[in-house]
């Protein structure tokens, strides 16, 4: 059935419905062949059940959200749990993941992405092998067949494994040259290598040629910045990679990786990288898939107020004394709060006035708050 059709109906009903939800009533009635009489009942009542599921003039949202999220909050584990089927890679969910995310942190504890493909590449295992070998962090030492510290000659040679290499899917010589870029004293003889120490003090000889033999160990020869171990694992039909650690920027400017699905639990990141409304979405997400985890069930829209109040002003904001609450216009509202003598000293000095527009504040003077009966005033005019 075509949309316009659907868009007469609603019009004739003198209501308004979203896009998406006449495009689901179009393929509803398309699906279940309704002649013209069966499409008007059914926008009649989803125009009742529509007018039931909005919200009343008046009512307390924001009370109501921190309780619908709160109270599931109380039923949550501490732990930190290993990835999904994953030994290698945790991450943090529950209470510690929830907080996280309300507060904002800059830094999080465990960051995590999930890194899917393109069509034409999401089958092919080499090509993912081949990109989960540049995104994640490989060492000189992953790749080593032989590691020599010689004291008596002073000097250190290693050997390395070129069946490694392959098996890793490295270029040699992008190796070598970077080896040759990171040490001075280098001596190349194929995959033979040998260095030595640049020492200024004798006495120090030998800590010198230990400090050298960790860095050449340690040397990054493979990876992106931020990201330590990754993951291939094959979901259904394709193959995705998840790291630990995150770099939304890097990864998405390589080829092949899908941009729409490929994600980072670094909300932060998010909003560096795709702005503030993929921010919003990224605090919704991951709100309601740390419950959804846990086996609770909080209507979406309670995050999602959650997740406004946060991104309102165009950055995002915790919800603690640095953000939302510490930067309330009452006075009084700040001060219930946390640290009410500063506060209060603050807006004395400053000579601060207080509206009385909100709730907290009202209640502490002991006023009806504006919402529900009391966001309605009563005038009588006398007969003249």
């Amino acid at each position: 059935m075509d949309i316009e059709k659907v868009e007469k109906v609603v019009k004739k009903k003198r209501t308004k419905f979203p896009e998406k939800l006449i495009q689901e009533i179009a393929e509803a009635a398309e699906r279940h062949n309704l002649d013209d009489k069966e499409l008007d009942e059914l926008v009649k009542e989803i125009k009742k059940a529509n007018q039931r599921a909005g919200v009343e003039n008046g009512e307390a949202v924001g009370t109501v959200a921190a309780q619908s999220v709160g109270e599931p909050g109380t039923q949550m584990t501490m732990r930190t749990f290993h990835y999904a089927g994953v030994a290698e890679l945790n991450v943090t969910l529950g209470l510690p993941r929830l907080i996280e995310i309300v507060d904002a942190r800059k830094k999080i504890s465990t960051p995590t992405m999930g890194i899917y493909f393109d069509e034409e590449y999401s089958a092919d295992e080499e090509f993912v092998r081949r990109i989960a070998n540049r995104i994640g962090k490989i060492i000189l030492n992953d790749i080593l067949k032989d590691f020599n510290v010689n004291y008596a000659n002073m000097n250190l040679s290693i050997e390395i494994d070129e069946e490694k290499v392959a098996d890793k899917r490295l270029d040699y010589d992008e190796i070598i040259a970077k080896i040759e870029k990171a040490f001075k004293k280098v001596d190349i003889d194929k995959n033979l290598l040998s260095f030595e120490p640049t020492i200024s003090d004798p006495k120090h000889a030998i800590r010198e040629l230990r400090l050298l033999a960790d860095k050449v160990r340690d040397l990054q020869i493979s990876g992106v910045k931020n990201i330590g171990k990754v993951v291939i694992r094959k979901e259904g039909p394709e193959w995705a990679i998840h790291t630990e650690g995150s770099n939304l920027g890097a990864v998405l400017k390589m080829e092949g990786v899908n941009k729409t699905r490929t994600s980072t639990n670094d909300i932060h990141e998010v909003e560096k990288v795709l702005g503030v409304e993929a921010a919003r979405n990224a605090i919704i997400h991951e709100a309601q898939s740390t419950m959804e985890e846990q086996g609770l069930t909080v209507d979406v829209r309670h995050i999602m107020l959650v997740a406004d109040m946060m991104t309102a002003d165009g950055k995002v904001k915790s919800i603690g004394r640095h953000g939302i609450s510490g930067e309330k216009a009452s006075v009084l509202a700040r001060a219930s709060f946390e640290e009410t003598g500063k506060h209060l000293l603050r807006a004395s000095i400053r000579g601060e006035v207080d509206h009385l527009t909100g709730i907290i504040e009202n209640i502490i003077i002991g006023q009806p708050i504006p919402l529900g009966t009391g966001s309605v005033g009563v005038v009588m005019k006398d007969k003249k």
